[in-house]
């Protein structure tokens, strides 16, 4: 099993946010996080992500433990949120060679050229981010998750506040991801894109799983979807 949390809790405070997740993911498998706003999708996400730490609970990614080894678990992790983080006073091409660093890429330019052209920046790979749209921003922020071609994609919102010609730019490179075998973790409110690339969704609701099954079709995961927010 590439991703399994067991029991996974988070507090903040004295207020649960996670309370006992299960979930196991295998290798290659897109997940469709659904819930509504404070069910907690973004808390495991940034828990997967190894950015917040658990309040109680175990993760394994690719049988590492993430409390005693994120370390070896990040350099699997391709990471997007509905913020870009990107450094605004650098260009798209220096900030991709900012991180091609960090991840000691080898000979990246040609990774980096190739990134940029299938995200529709080449032309303007010499501008400072600070000038983009919000849309090349988002493109931007896939290309550096993509970079160093990891295992594991996590995106958090990742299709808001993108115009439509911007989404489906970002939906057809999520789609070739994961056609190469990439893990996905997707969560988003756009149900339509969603059911294109996720094989199955897991609904979260007050900081637990509340349902997981398989994604057949848009019309299955949005009654899926709104049957299960109805339930108390």
């Amino acid at each position: 099993m590439l991703i399994e949390t067991k029991a996974l809790a988070k507090f903040y405070g004295l207020t649960p946010v996670l309370r006992g997740i299960d979930l196991r993911i295998p290798a290659g498998q897109s997940i469709a996080l659904l819930g509504s706003n404070g069910a907690g999708k973004t808390t495991l996400l940034r828990i997967l992500s190894t950015l917040v730490t658990p309040s109680a609970g175990a993760v394994t990614i690719n049988g590492v433990d993430l409390a005693t080894q994120a370390h070896l678990i990040r350099p699997l992790l391709g990471v997007v949120s509905h913020k870009p983080l990107l450094y605004e006073a650098f260009t798209a091409e220096e900030n991709l060679r900012f991180y091609a660093d960090l991840y000691r890429l080898s000979a990246p330019q040609i990774r980096i050229s190739a990134l940029l052209a299938q995200v529709g920046l080449t032309k303007q790979q010499a501008q400072p981010v600070k000038t983009y749209s919000r849309g090349m921003q988002q493109r931007l922020a896939v290309a550096r998750a993509l970079l160093h071609d990891p295992k594991i994609l996590l995106l958090d919102e990742p299709f808001t506040g993108l115009d439509q010609q911007a989404a489906q730019l970002l939906e057809t490179i999520l789609l070739a991801a994961k056609q190469t075998g990439k893990t996905i973790l997707i969560s988003s409110h756009q149900l339509d894109r969603t059911e294109r690339l996720a094989d199955r969704a897991v609904l979260l609701k007050k900081g637990r799983i509340v349902a997981d099954t398989a994604v057949a079709d848009v019309e299955s995961l949005l009654a899926f979807y709104n049957a299960q927010l109805a339930v108390q």
